[in-house]
């Protein structure tokens, strides 16, 4: 099984809001036109607890044995630059119930974004058909759950006024067309998602949250002579609008245009096996892909993962640990609660290069009977949870950085992984890199074009020599999984690999 790039650009909403162009923010009073009667601004009640619980009874009315409502607001703002202007401002609000029963491994499903009451009990009638028969064990009393906040959101970026958002972009465009005549396209985009969510079991779980992403992105395009080359840079996290101002822009502005014109004379990469250090920071991808896939739980429980019958084995060396953390204070993929209720946690995937456990969702835990990692994730209230990563990355080492890359006679410094293929049945994995060294004598030399990263996770894993004490955590990756999209952060300290293949250009 094929997996396509994760850290795809783009506003993952825009696939599922009507998206509404605007010249001026919307105002308060516009925004609640369009919602629900009794849906407050600052995250009040979506639907009484009395509703809510009607709804559940409903759910389980030809006995099912677990009914969930799952109930979300969403408001998503996108600014992009494009040739020296504004190219799109587009505001989307988007707003349902989902409803969701399980009988033993049979799960009904459905959803409406119709918010009057009849039709919410349609909807969650259509979900009980999946069960029949037996006696439904009932509709417990509500007990409300106030989790602790992981996000870093003192502002809303929601309340910001389009002007100054737009600002962040036209002097990312100033400041990197002024960068080096060399720079001959700059795009810059700027993107808030703000989400409010209620969810509700038939085992008295109720829980609200309030979820606010932010991302900003700059990149750019570089030509001399027939070589071209690109830039780019990207803060992303669960972010207020305090993170953003005019000196961080004009920092990552220069850091996309220095990587285009460092990469400028690159000449193909050489082909062959090498020793690779992997830079802190976009390293995170290749985890993400090559490992954090293959270690959620529905992949384990079908048998379809390299690592499903791995638990408590030596799956890597000994320096590598491997966590999926949704309570990583600000991450893009951070959670207060996933998307079934659990609270977020930290998972210890890989403890000293022994398998320590896997990524669960409420029906995964059930049947392997393991515990819930709170990595419930759903893309929309259209969407059944599955097991998802959240923030995934390796820790923290003890080498320095320097002698990691000194310890490397003739290899590869790799900067940026790309996008790529991998298979969790096999771990086999095709990494492009955007950007990536020589190294020569223990030291960085010259910009490489066209390398690929080629091989086995599990080989990579024991291969790990060295691990900086550098660790890095960043966001703006969308994954891709089951038909849904979900943002997910990843990060990792510098590191060794001391052998793997780089299918370049030259031989």
């Amino acid at each position: 099984m094929k997996r396509r790039l994760f850290i795809k650009d783009g506003a993952y909403a825009s696939a599922l809001m009507a998206s509404i162009p605007i010249v001026a923010r919307f105002t308060t009073r516009e925004v609640e036109a369009l919602l629900v009667p009794g849906l407050e601004e600052d995250g009040g009640v979506f639907l009484p607890p009395e509703d809510l619980k009607k709804l559940l009874e409903i759910a389980l009315g030809r006995g099912g044995e677990f009914a969930e409502v799952y109930m979300e607001r969403r408001v998503v703002n996108n600014f992009s630059l494009d040739e020296d202007k504004i190219s799109s401002a587009t505001r989307g609000v988007d707003m349902g119930i989902g409803f969701r029963v399980v009988q033993s491994e049979k799960t009904g499903y459905a959803y409406s974004d119709e918010l009057d009451f009849a039709k919410l009990k349609e909807a969650a009638g259509t979900a009980a058909h999946i069960a029949s028969g037996n006696v439904a064990p009932g509709v417990r009393a509500f007990r409300t759950i106030k989790p602790p906040s992981n996000y870093l959101v003192k502002i809303s970026p929601d309340g910001i006024a389009a002007k100054a958002k737009a600002e962040l972009l036209l002097r990312a465009n100033a400041i990197a067309r002024a960068y080096d005549k060399r720079i001959t396209q700059v795009s810059a985009r700027f993107s808030d998602t703000n989400k409010m969510i209620r969810i509700a079991n038939s085992e008295g779980l109720l829980v609200d949250d309030s979820q606010t992403l932010s991302s900003l992105g700059v990149s750019c395009n570089a030509i001399q002579g027939g070589q071209r080359s690109s830039g780019y840079e990207k803060k992303s996290g669960s972010y207020g609008f305090e993170h953003f101002d005019i000196k961080l822009t004009e920092e990552m502005a220069r850091k996309a245009c220095a990587m285009a014109i460092r990469t400028l004379p690159a000449e193909d990469a050489p082909a062959g096996e090498f020793p690779i250090v992997i830079e802190k920071g976009y390293g995170g991808i290749f985890f993400h892909e090559a490992i954090g896939h293959s270690l959620e739980a529905d992949f384990i429980r079908k048998k379809v993962s390299c690592f499903w019958d791995k638990l408590g084995q030596p799956i890597a060396s000994p320096v590598v640990s491997l966590v999926d953390d949704g309570t990583y204070r600000g991450g893009w993929g951070t959670v207060n609660v996933d998307d079934e209720g659990q609270l977020g946690h930290d998972t210890r995937l890989i403890d000293k290069g022994i398998c320590s456990a896997f990524l669960q969702d409420r029906i995964s835990s059930r049947l392997l009977k393991m515990e819930p990692t709170g990595n419930g994730r759903r893309e929309s209230f259209r969407s059944m949870p599955i097991p998802r990563m959240t923030n995934t990355y390796l820790l923290a080492g003890e080498s320095d950085p320097s002698d990691i890359i000194r310890s490397v006679d003739k290899g590869i410094y790799v900067v940026k992984i790309g996008g790529g293929n991998v298979a969790p049945t096999t771990g086999r994995f095709v990494f492009s890199v955007g950007e990536g060294y020589m190294i020569e004598g223990g030291k960085v030399a010259r910009p490489l074009k066209g390398i690929q990263l080629m091989g086995n996770g599990l080989d990579v894993l024991k291969n790990i020599s060295l691990v900086g004490n550098d660790l890095l955590v960043i966001g703006g990756g969308i994954c891709g999984k089951g038909g849904q999209s979900k943002p997910t952060g990843f990060g990792n300290p510098t590191l060794k690999v001391d052998v793997i293949t780089i299918g370049g250009r030259k031989i």
